[in-house]
């Protein structure tokens, strides 16, 4: 009886430790960063994505972005000179995180535009402009309209799109995503899913270096 009592003591003990082991593996820093990273990774890009670059380039630059960011303006031509610099090896992909005031109208407009095949074209014309609808970090999308009328777009196609409600979802799935990943500011970079160490020109030059020269 008392082998009896014994066995089954050590065979709960046993169940026990086999549980609590399980537990501190799903709940460990390390399997919870595991978990979150696959997390982060959906998040970063999404079907609706404008990305410029082959698809099997062998890094991809995801940037959050707001067109009304100075920064992002001054940050766009050197990113593209990067690209050009690294001929059919970059990825980039734009996701939208309008955190200045009214800016949503303007990354709206773009999403129209992008339905269009009118993006980058649209974009481009947009930060050319900037200074001209934005003042003191807000957005006038009024003054933004005519700086699209060169770019070959469909304006009373855009202006139906702009009411779509699958567009304004869109919108907010990144701004859901860019709260996923904690992005707080404009414009943040991830380089094959790693976020700058510290924010700066250089410092997204020196990750795509890292990340190009894994693949050589």
């Amino acid at each position: 009886m008392q082998r009896k009592t014994a066995y089954i003591a050590s065979l709960v003990a046993l169940l026990a430790l086999t549980a609590m082991g399980g537990w501190w593996y799903f709940s460990s820093p390390a399997t919870q960063g595991q978990q979150a990273a696959t997390i982060d990774r959906q998040a970063l890009i999404r079907p609706h994505s404008p990305s410029e670059g082959r698809v099997d380039a062998p890094v991809v630059i995801v940037e959050f972005f707001d067109p009304a960011c100075g920064t992002c303006r001054t940050f766009y031509p050197m990113v593209k000179q990067l690209m050009a610099e690294h001929p059919n090896r970059i990825r980039l992909v734009m996701r939208y995180a309008p955190f200045h005031k009214g800016s949503d109208k303007v990354v709206a407009i773009l999403e129209a535009a992008r339905r269009q095949g009118k993006f980058w074209q649209a974009l481009d014309a947009l930060f050319a402009s900037q200074q001209a609808w934005v003042s003191n970090h807000t957005v006038n999308a009024d003054l933004a309209w005519p700086y699209l009328t060169t770019v070959g777009l469909n304006m009373e196609q855009l202006a139906i799109d702009l009411t779509s409600p699958d567009l304004q979802q869109a919108i907010a799935q990144d701004l859901k995503d860019a709260n996923t990943l904690r992005v707080t500011q404009t414009p943040e970079y991830f380089v094959n899913g790693r976020p700058l160490p510290t924010f700066g020109f250089e410092q997204l030059r020196q990750l795509v270096a890292d990340e190009l020269a894994k693949t050589r």
